[in-house]
C-alpha cells in the first residue's frame, strides 16, 4: 500500500483530505506544521508529500528545500496544496523541485488523479532496465506510457559482423546506435600520425554510438571495428532522439543505460596525463580481465592485437610489448594460445597499478 504524508496546518483540510486518501487505500501520516513534517518525512519514507505552502513554524518551501537536501527524502514526489495563484509562487516551488501543483479547494478526483499521476512517474523513473534489446524495448515502452506517447517499441533483429569487420568509421554521418547482442568491438580515434587511440573494448550489453548521436555535427566521432564474430543490433536515431528532446528526466535515465564507458574513456585519459606506462599497462590487463576478454585459462579469451593493446595504454606498440615482455618474466602474466594474455598475479597488477 502506498504511503502519502500530508503537511497542513488547517485541522478541517487535513482531516478531510486525509480521510479521501485512506478510503482510496493510502496510507497516511499527517503534520500540522513544516517542522514536524519533515521529522516524519525522515521517519515515514512516503512514497508522496503533499504540503501546503503558507503554516506556521516553517512554511511549504522550506519544508521542500529541507527535504530536498536530504538523501533519504530527495526524490520523493512533492506537491504542494496552495490558495495562491500568482504565478511567481508556482515558479519558486518549481525551482526548488517540486513535482506539481493543487489550488486549494480542489476535487477529490483531482487531488487522486495528482498521486496516481506523480506515483506512475517515479515508479518509472526508479525503474532498473536490463542492458540488452529487452531493457530497451521496455525502456522505449515505458517512457512512451510516462510521456503519454505511443509505443516506439521496435521488432529488432541483430545483425551478424565477422571479425575486423566495420560496424562504423570516423565521420560517416550518425544515425544509429548500435548494441551488442554477442562477440567483442574496439572503438577507436585515428591520430594525425595515422596510430589508433582505443577508446573502448566493448562485449555484450554495451552500447556504441550513443555520443555521435548527439553531436552537433551528425557524425561519428570515432571508429568501430569488431574483435571476434559478433551480433549487433542497430537502433535507429528516430527510436529515441525525440525522448531526449522532450524530458530531461527521461533523457536523464536512457543516458544511465547506454552510458556504458563513458565514465571509462575520461579514466583512460586521466591515467595517460598522469601515470606512467607500467602503471597503465597493468590498469589495462587487469581492465580487460574485468570486462572478460581475458580470461583465465590460456585457450580462453580474446586474440588481443598489440597495436590495439598499445592502443588502448596510449603507448607505441613497442613498448607495450616491452612492458608484456618485463610482466611475464616477473611471473605476473603468461601468454596463452595466439596473443592471449592470461592474469597469473592479480594483487602484483592492482599493486603497480594503484602505486602513486
Amino acid at each position: 500500500m502506498k504511503k502519502i504524508l500530508l503537511i497542513e496546518d488547517n485541522k478541517d483540510v487535513r482531516e478531510n483530505t486525509a480521510d479521501i486518501l485512506e478510503f482510496s487505500n493510502y496510507t497516511v501520516a499527517t503534520a500540522e506544521n513544516g517542522k514536524i513534517g519533515i521529522e516524519k518525512g525522515k521517519q515515514f519514507h512516503p512514497d508522496v508529500i503533499l504540503c501546503d505552502i503558507m503554516m506556521p513554524v516553517m512554511d511549504g518551501y522550506e519544508v521542500l528545500d529541507a527535504l530536498s537536501k536530504d538523501a533519504t527524502t530527495a526524490g520523493i514526489p512533492f506537491i504542494f496544496l496552495t490558495a495562491r495563484t500568482d504565478r511567481s509562487d508556482f515558479r519558486k516551488g518549481m525551482n526548488l523541485g517540486a513535482d506539481d501543483y493543487l489550488t486549494k479547494p480542489f476535487e477529490e478526483l483531482e487531488l487522486l488523479d495528482a498521486i496516481e499521476s506523480r506515483l506512475k512517474k517515479n515508479d518509472f523513473l526508479r525503474k532498473e532496465f536490463s542492458r540488452n534489446i529487452k531493457g530497451i524495448n521496455d525502456f522505449f515502452q515505458d517512457a512512451g506510457h510516462y510521456l503519454n506517447l505511443e509505443t516506439i517499441s521496435r521488432d529488432y533483429r541483430p545483425k551478424t559482423y565477422k571479425k575486423k569487420d566495420f560496424i562504423f568509421m570516423e565521420g560517416d554521418g550518425a544515425h544509429t546506435l548500435y548494441l551488442i547482442e554477442s562477440g567483442t568491438a574496439k572503438t577507436y580515434k585515428s591520430t594525425e600520425s595515422g596510430k589508433e587511440f582505443i577508446t573502448g573494448i566493448l562485449k555484450a550489453g554495451d552500447f556504441m554510438g550513443q555520443l555521435s548521436l548527439m553531436n552537433q555535427k551528425g557524425t561519428y566521432l570515432e571508429s568501430a571495428m569488431v574483435m571476434e564474430d559478433s551480433e549487433v543490433y542497430h537502433i535507429p536515431k528516430s527510436d529515441f532522439i525525440h525522448l531526449l528532446n522532450d524530458n530531461k528526466e527521461v533523457a536523464q535515465k536512457f543516458m544511465d543505460i547506454i552510458g556504458n564507458n563513458l565514465a571509462e574513456v575520461q579514466e583512460q585519459l586521466v591515467n595517460m596525463a598522469y601515470s606512467s606506462v607500467r602503471q597503465r599497462v597493468a590498469k589495462t590487463l587487469l581492465n580487460l580481465y574485468a570486462k572478460g576478454i581475458i580470461k583465465d585459462l590460456p585457450n580462453e579469451g580474446i586474440d588481443i592485437p598489440r597495436e590495439d593493446f598499445a592502443g588502448i595504454v596510449g603507448t607505441a606498440t613497442e613498448t607495450a610489448i616491452r612492458s608484456l615482455s618485463e610482466f611475464k618474466e616477473e611471473g605476473l602474466i603468461t601468454m596463452g594460445r595466439g596473443r592471449r594474455i592470461v592474469l597469473l598475479d592479480k594483487e602484483e597488477l592492482r599493486h603497480i597499478a594503484d602505486v602513486r
